[in-house]
């Protein structure tokens, strides 16, 4: 019987931290990596994926939505619950394979160290960004198909309601700073399970971040491509307007950029990516 060699690991320090995962340096050059396999992806892989991406976390969000829904346990324990039930999005993105606009922020670390051209960037970003629309488009839509607002008596869609009020209201600069904290959550999440070797790592590295930005509050754009359609779909006088639902997707997906691009990937990049700077002058010596 022919064994296959098992893949290598990187040597475990006995009196490190991290056990056998990924140093802080090895998941930046990981992440650069990825950034040129993503940038360079054929378009139609590209835009299925990213649909299936907008459907997975349109399901966190919904369960979301479910959880928090008549609860009496207190502001703070309801969105923790709510937050960790939202996790089913990114944990099946990250597991099951999938393209999310947010994470993919994390690009601008190859761009910064010039492997992959600002066009090759933008590409993608802009597929990605039409495939997740598409899939929490198709997503509000299977869900007025299934009347899952009517449960609970009419109080999850009640709840639905809600929280697109509640985003379509928020002034510019607040859901825009809003925005910025949530995608850095988010690509810390990506770049925490970039560091794990298992399902497990994973799953564990997702859950806290990703929680967190649900309980506080924070704006992430794509999972609001399914709230606000969702809130217009289901109409009434606490529905949000069309014109309020794009504004929020415009400044919420702005702040997400920022949030990405430069407080995780740019900062990161600078950590461990940039160029070592070369000397000047006269060696003193």
């Amino acid at each position: 019987m022919v064994t296959k060699p098992r893949p290598s690991r990187p040597a475990r320090d006995p009196g490190s931290l991290f056990g056998d995962a990924y140093q802080p340096q090895q998941i930046a050059q990981r992440v650069a990596n990825m950034g040129v396999a993503k940038a360079r992806a054929d378009g139609p892989t590209l835009l299925v994926l990213a649909t299936l991406a907008g459907a997975f976390i349109s399901l966190g969000a919904l369960l979301f939505t479910v959880i928090i829904t008549d609860s009496s346990l207190g502001f703070g324990v309801t969105r923790l619950l709510g937050g960790l039930g939202f996790c089913l999005g990114l944990i099946l993105v990250v597991v099951g394979g999938a393209e999310l606009f947010t994470g993919n922020n994390l690009l601008a670390m190859a761009w910064a160290s010039r492997l992959v051209t600002t066009r090759e960037v933008l590409r993608n970003w802009g597929l990605v960004y039409l495939g997740n629309i598409i899939g929490c488009l198709g997503t509000v839509l299977l869900v007025m198909l299934a009347n899952v607002g009517n449960l609970g008596d009419g109080s999850v869609g009640i709840t639905a309601l809600r929280i697109a009020q509640a985003k379509a209201e928020l002034a510019p600069l607040e859901a825009f700073a809003r925005g910025i904290l949530c995608n850095v959550l988010v690509c810390l999440a990506i770049w925490l399970a970039m560091g794990g070797h298992s399902v497990t790592d994973r799953i564990l590295a997702i859950v806290l971040p990703i929680s967190a930005f649900v309980t506080l509050g924070f704006e992430h754009s794509i999972a609001n491509w399914f709230f606000l359609p969702l809130g217009l779909a289901l109409g009434g006088p606490e529905g949000p307007t069309l014109g309020a639902a794009l504004h929020n997707l415009a400044v919420v997906s702005a702040g997400n950029i920022v949030g990405g691009t430069l407080l995780v990937a740019g900062v990161y990049w600078l950590a461990y990516l940039r160029p070592p700077s070369r000397p000047t002058g006269d060696d003193p010596t």
